[in-house]
This record gives C-alpha cells, structure tokens and sequence, in this order.
C-alpha cells in the first residue's frame, strides 16, 4: 500500500508540475486504479474521475469504442483500450481542454474463468492517451484475480507516471 501511495503522490506533484489532468478507464480492475489514486487527500487537484466500463455495451456507449473493433479485436486488445484511453479523455474534454487531459485505461482477463490459449488468465492490456502520445502495453500477470487487478492497477501508476515524466 506504501509503494502505490509513493507513486500517486509522485503523479500528482508531476501532473501538477505539467498542468495535467488524469481520468481513467477500467474494465477488469473494477475501479481499483481510481481507488488507489483517490486514497491520496487532494487527489481532485489532478484526478477528474473515470468510467469502470466492465462490459461491452458499457465501452460502446460511455467510451464510444466502436462495436466492431470489440467484435474483431476483442474487449482485451491493443486496440480496445487505446479506443478506451482516448474516449475517456473525451468524456472529460467538455469542461477542460483535451490536451491537458490524461486517459489511462486498464483491460484483461483477471480470472479464475475466462482465458483461452491466445488470451490466457492474467492477460491485461493498459492504454494511455495523451496530447500528441497513444501507447499500450501488453502484459502476462499470475496469481490470483485479486492479485492480477492489484498488479494491473499498480503498472497502470508507473505507466502514468512513466509518461508525465517523458513531458
């Protein structure tokens, strides 16, 4: 809990430093990323808020991921949470301006049930979306479904923290 806490004050004083503001996605985290970021007092200065998008129509409809990217590249891919990253940001560009906004979204397959041989338990994909930056991150976690979310949402805090250093 110590480690995640060092990384969100980290962020914060970052987003601060660049102006940023950060918003999130989730799917299998469930909204343990926005937890973990709103366990810090003052965490409204840099954090907007986010969508826990667990199911399908809810990235189509709350994320404008389109239907047909879910059909073909599945809701755990590459291209799925960087359509989610970006509508997240979107979702929040009403009230600010979009390229001081930070989208980070968060897919996989946390388990005990739900993997496959191209997609096995433990799959997450992270997206990030930023002014004039889109990346994604594949990765393989074990453990148990707590373990995977925990794990998940703790490489989502060094992504974002990796990328506001990069500014």
């Amino acid at each position: 809990m110590q480690n995640e806490m060092n990384l969100v004050k980290q962020i914060a004083e970052s987003a601060k430093a660049g102006d940023y503001f950060i918003t999130t996605a989730e799917s299998c985290t469930g909204g343990l990323l926005g937890h973990l970021i709103t366990n810090l007092p003052g965490s409204s200065n840099f954090y907007l808020g986010g969508q826990i998008t667990y199911c399908n129509d809810a990235k189509c409809q709350w994320l404008c991921v389109p239907q047909e990217m879910l059909e073909s590249a599945g809701a755990v891919s590459k291209e799925t949470v960087l359509a989610m990253a970006s509508g997240i940001r979107g979702t929040f560009s009403t009230s600010l301006d979009i390229s001081r906004i930070i989208g980070i979204s968060i897919s996989g397959i946390a388990g005990p049930t739900g993997g496959s041989p191209e997609k096995p338990i433990g799959t997450v994909w992270i997206g990030i979306s930023m002014a004039g930056d889109e990346n994604a991150y594949h990765f393989r976690f074990s453990g148990t479904r707590e373990e995977i979310k925990q794990q998940s949402a703790y490489k989502a805090l060094e992504i974002i923290l990796e990328r506001l250093s990069a500014k």
